[in-house]
């Protein structure tokens, strides 16, 4: 029996492995600093009408690919369910500039940019001074590395 079992063990061990890396992927959208909500719980809407990263209240959401976004006022609610795709951060909210180099990174919310009506967040502040030297050229690359930085 003990050989069985051992047998078993060692034929199910490249099958546990294979489905381990079939869900290794990094999900789509960035909800790490506040679980399963988009932008670590800032109004993506203030970011384009205010220039500002402004925290959105738990009490005024709305929900759009199965994350959740937060809003500072019902009128910003509403201008981000007329159309989400304007106002949610490119690259699913990872760091701009570490898909722009080919992997991702967390974002701070507090480091951003709008360039032509979207919005790009970067890991820190730092990061964000580095990304805003090539702008343009970090962007194409980011869009050239998007989704395939994720792994799926």
């Amino acid at each position: 029996m003990k050989r069985r079992s051992l047998l078993i063990s060692i034929l199910a061990t490249p099958l546990i492995f294979a489905a381990s890396a079939a869900f290794a992927g990094k999900a789509a959208v960035f909800t790490g600093l506040v679980d399963g909500t988009g932008a670590g719980g800032y109004d993506v809407v203030a970011y384009q009408l205010e220039n500002a990263a402004k925290p959105g209240s738990e009490a005024i959401t709305a929900g759009f690919e199965g994350v959740n976004y937060r809003f500072i006022t019902e009128a910003n609610r509403a201008t981000f369910t007329a159309d989400p795709a304007k106002y949610i951060p490119a690259y699913g909210g990872y760091c701009a500039y570490a898909v722009a180099k080919g992997s991702t990174a967390s974002a701070d919310p507090e480091a951003f940019t709008v360039v032509d009506g979207k919005l790009y967040l970067n890991y820190s502040k730092g990061i964000q001074s580095k990304w805003q030297q090539d702008t343009a050229g970090n962007i194409s690359s980011a869009n050239s590395n998007w989704p395939k930085v994720l792994g799926n």
